[in-house]
């Protein structure tokens, strides 16, 4: 053998022995934890044994007692107590809400809003119990998370609670909560006391966990995933940040945040934070249809925050707010901490609408009538007489548009082709200049209503006065109407027929076909005739079959009203023989060309240029 040969062998020796040696260390620290697990499998299944042998004894164990059992002990004493415990229930309520809540943890174990029921006409709880996890944790010589423990009942009346944690030096952990008359806020204290020896200095942070359930409280899986989100607020925004509406999402916050609300579409837990939340982790995920009708959950919200406090002090005290209650425009803005504004209004200029006209109208006339199907009605009705300058204006372009049809079918005839594109567009501003006829007289109007259109879009599925309340086949306006279920979900459709949706499309198919017979006969607007009379109203049906049954019966009364408006318009206001009279008369006057019109014929007198020059090339 060769020297190289020999180095070989050597060097796989010397591998093989180390990787021998590796396995057996490796095999005997899997040895050792593996006895380990054995012994603490041991243990708890003797843990599991007595606790079994305590249920027949004495009827009286759970299996929670056992994951108590097998918890370490911790170093205070009292903790330890606190931890082995058992836990109680004491309720805070007014005329608004009923707070149910639990010793373990000092924290709320279910909320009923009063003056409310679920869409199965039950008691309607924004908590259920067993639905909410809310702790704090703090390291006072070793980590205390307060979900772990029991505390003592302090004080206690209809409005007020005290709890608290106590420790082994005469300190304690308090949890103060007052439920004032009237109100749906919860005011909350958070306060350390005679831990200044304990809470290290350098330790001035605390986290809070709450995990929340929020139960489904409407009728319909759509319309109420869509309305429902996670809102979280800075000092001084217009507006706060959302995650959700119907979508899983998640969000890491690393600047100081006000408050945040965990919003069901009519309902919201709003938690606020006094000095403000250092940072946060929000996250909220929606459960299936097939979930949400079994179980009756809507959505999982969570969020981890941290707050900071003033170290080094006997006397720590943390102030919180919690609102349980309806999402009502007034009674969140009575709060002035800009609560109102997780009700999605739409945009600046819709929601300026909304807020200024709408809602103010609604409520007034709600007032004096107390069916809202009326009152949609009378709200109709007065938008329409709001716009019916506009709608006139509108009208009368038209009309003067049908006067000027067989003048403009002529121009069509006589430049049919794309070549004369320039020529036919000179020869249409020609007439329309001598008939007194803007371009944007009837698109202006329309234009003008759209921001009203959409405002209601978004009033009708977001106000919590239509909840429940019943008009003709309708026993909800704030969902959706069915006259028939199918017992299936049909693609685009949804698993239901919706009347108001249905008849809606019918009077929208109608109206389109009344305004489509003054179009031109361009086939250049066919498309156009196709897609108001066919197409819109087929999509509108569709998007309108899962949506709240007011919105629905509102476009359905916005149809009809438009079209005895246009008949009577037509027929009195706008006749075609006053038309023809105007026009003669503007045809007098000495005309001014406008700057829109001077630029676009500046504009075609160049294009002409170009292609006079790219012909000579």
């Amino acid at each position: 053998m060769n020297k190289s040969n020999i180095i070989g062998l050597v060097l796989v020796g010397l591998i093989m022995f180390g990787f021998s040696w590796y396995q057996s260390r490796q095999y005997r620290e899997q040895m050792e934890i593996q006895a380990q697990a054995d012994s603490v499998a041991r243990v708890e299944q003797m843990a599991a044994m007595a606790m079994d042998s305590m249920k027949k004894a004495q009827g009286i164990a759970s299996e929670d007692d056992v994951k108590v059992m097998t918890m370490p002990a911790y170093k205070d004493s009292m903790l330890t107590e606190a931890r082995l415990a058992a836990e109680g229930l004491y309720m805070l309520s007014n005329d608004k809400v009923e707070i149910e809540f639990t010793t373990r943890g000092a924290q709320p174990y279910s909320v009923k809003i009063n003056d409310y029921k679920a869409y199965d006409s039950t008691d309607l709880y924004l908590v259920k119990p067993k639905h909410s996890e809310f702790s704090v944790s703090v390291f006072a010589g070793e980590n205390v998370n307060t979900k772990e423990f029991v505390f003592q009942v302090a004080e206690h009346n209809d409005s007020t609670i005290v709890m608290r944690l106590p420790f082994s030096n005469g300190g304690y952990i308090q949890q103060k909560y007052v439920l004032p008359e009237d109100s749906y806020m919860l005011q909350n204290e958070l306060s350390f006391v005679g831990l200044g020896d304990i809470i290290p200095n350098n330790v001035s942070m605390l986290d809070i966990d709450w995990n929340l359930v929020v139960p489904r409280l409407e009728k319909g899986f759509k319309n109420e995933t869509q309305y429902s989100k996670l809102n979280y607020y800075f000092t001084g925004d217009k507006k706060p940040e959302i995650l959700g509406r119907g979508r899983d999402g998640s969000k890491r916050v690393d600047t100081k945040m006000k408050w945040f609300a965990f919003q069901q579409q009519f309902f919201s837990a709003i938690m606020t934070a006094e000095n403000e939340f250092a940072s946060a982790d929000l996250a909220i995920d929606f459960y299936s249809e097939e979930e949400y009708k079994a179980d009756g959950n809507l959505m999982a919200c969570s969020a981890k925050l941290r707050s900071d406090f003033q170290a080094g002090s006997d006397n720590i005290v943390v102030p919180y707010e919690f609102y349980f209650g309806p999402n009502d425009y007034k009674t969140l803005k009575s709060y002035d901490q800009k609560y109102e504004k997780i009700i999605a209004l739409g945009g600046w200029l819709v929601a300026w609408f909304s807020r200024l006209v709408i809602i103010p109208s609604f409520d007034f006339i709600g007032r004096f009538i107390s069916n809202y199907g009326i009152v949609i009605l009378l709200m109709t009705l007065l938008i329409k007489l709001l716009i019916s300058p506009l709608t006139i204006k509108s009208y009368k372009s038209s009309a003067k548009m049908q006067v000027i049809k067989p003048e403009m079918d002529k121009i069509n005839e006589k430049y049919p082709n794309e070549k004369d594109a320039m020529k036919k567009q000179q020869a249409t501003m020609e007439l329309y200049r001598k008939a007194g006829i803007s371009p944007m007289g009837g698109c202006l109007p329309m234009l003008l209503q759209m921001p009203i259109l959409f405002a209601m879009f978004r009033f009708f599925p977001a106000s919590i006065e239509l909840r429940q309340q019943k008009f003709l086949w309708a026993d909800d306006l704030s969902a959706y109407d069915s006259i028939w279920d199918f017992g299936a979900n049909v693609p685009l459709l949804g698993d239901h027929l919706s009347l108001f949706a249905l008849l809606m499309a019918v009077t929208m198919f109608f109206y389109s076909k009344m305004t489509s017979s003054q179009m031109s006969n361009d086939p250049n607007m066919a498309g156009m005739k196709f897609m108001s009379v066919w197409l819109m109203p087929i999509m509108m049906f569709f998007i309108c079959n899962n949506l709240s049954a007011a919105l629905s019966y509102y476009y359905l009364l916005s149809n009809i009203i438009t079209m005895g408006m246009t008949w009577y318009i037509r027929k009195y206001v706008v006749t075609e023989d006053k038309v023809r009279a105007d026009m003669m008369l503007n045809a007098k006057k000495p005309k001014q060309k406008s700057k829109w019109q001077m630029r676009l014929e500046e504009a075609q007198r160049m294009q002409e240029q170009m292609q006079k020059q790219q012909k000579r090339r």
